[in-house]
């Protein structure tokens, strides 16, 4: 249940981002190619984000603190 909240509020975060960014993908005066450079640029820097958190999530999950005396 925890993890369909936070791929809800992803989503939620990424139309926000969308909506903000409409207007600057939607300027006539921006040639075409900045704008696809910067739609890759941040498609892929959120998916990279995405790939950090999970990979975190999953260490922690399965990290024992073998190193750590009690």
């Amino acid at each position: 249940m925890q993890n369909a909240l936070f791929i809800i509020i992803g989503l939620a975060i990424l139309a926000f981002i969308g909506w903000v960014a409409r207007g600057f993908f939607m300027a006539a005066e921006i040639s075409l190619f900045v704008r696809i450079v910067v739609g890759v640029v941040a498609v892929a820097g959120v998916a990279l984000l995405g790939i950090v958190i999970r990979d975190r999530i999953a260490q922690s999950k399965k990290d024992d603190f073998k190193e750590v005396e009690k």
